[in-house]
């Protein structure tokens, strides 16, 4: 008498069999469903009456099945949801074009009555002193901005040296020290930058800086 097929000569795992064999074939959610019923289907034909799958194998391979629906599902509504909130972040970056901004850096740009650049500090200090050099590195002032809280601060600079004397147009760098009692305070210099163009990126929305190159948005320190 010939014997009757038994589930057990197919593979118990019908997840590994609708993605494929080797792993690399990935079957879409629409097809992995109609092939599982399929395979399901030859499984609970082909078991031997004297020896049928349980209910926890069946509701094993239902629930591998849902899971990878779940999953895709999940996938698609999580694409949709970053792709509406890099609009709306396209959206919020369209303003600040044409506008001034603080990111961080050491350029300053002197153009007639003078500079304006700031500060970040990780800490509360009370002696902050910013170094302002030349295109030749040579230190041509010394700004104190004395006590200052940590975080974001801006100052100006009227454009003159240490003795008084009005520099030259172009750029300068400077240089930020901070301190408290005798330790030093994490400090970085911020240099002001103007929003010619706002750039969406595969990484996110970038602001086009001009010559200095682009920022992320999160990089904005302030809005001028």
């Amino acid at each position: 008498m010939a014997s009757v097929s038994t589930a057990s000569t197919l593979s118990p795992d019908l997840l590994s069999q609708i993605n494929g064999s080797n792993g690399t074939a990935k079957a879409t959610s629409a097809e992995g469903q109609d092939r599982f019923l399929k395979l399901l289907t030859t499984q609970l034909r082909n078991q031997d009456p004297l020896n049928p799958m349980d209910n926890a194998q069946m509701t094993s391979q239902l629930a591998q099945i849902s899971t990878v629906d779940g999953i895709t599902r999940l996938n698609a509504t999580l694409e949709k949801l970053v792709g509406s909130q890099q609009g709306a972040e396209t959206l919020q970056a369209a303003v600040l074009v044409g506008r001034d901004v603080l990111v961080e850096g050491k350029s300053l740009q002197v153009a007639g009555a003078g500079a304006a650049g700031g500060v970040e500090l990780g800490a509360d200090a009370d002696r902050v002193e910013v170094t302002i050099r030349n295109a030749n590195g040579i230190p041509v002032r010394t700004i104190s901005l004395g006590e200052l809280d940590a975080g974001t601060h801006k100052f100006a600079w009227d454009g003159k040296s240490d003795s008084g004397a009005q520099v030259a147009d172009g750029n300068y760098s400077m240089q930020v020290k901070a301190y408290s009692g005798t330790a030093a305070v994490d400090a970085a210099t911020l240099q002001v930058s103007r929003v010619s163009s706002v750039v969406r990126e595969s990484t996110g929305v970038s602001l086009d800086l001009g010559s200095q190159g682009r920022v992320g948005l999160d990089s904005v320190k302030e809005i001028l």
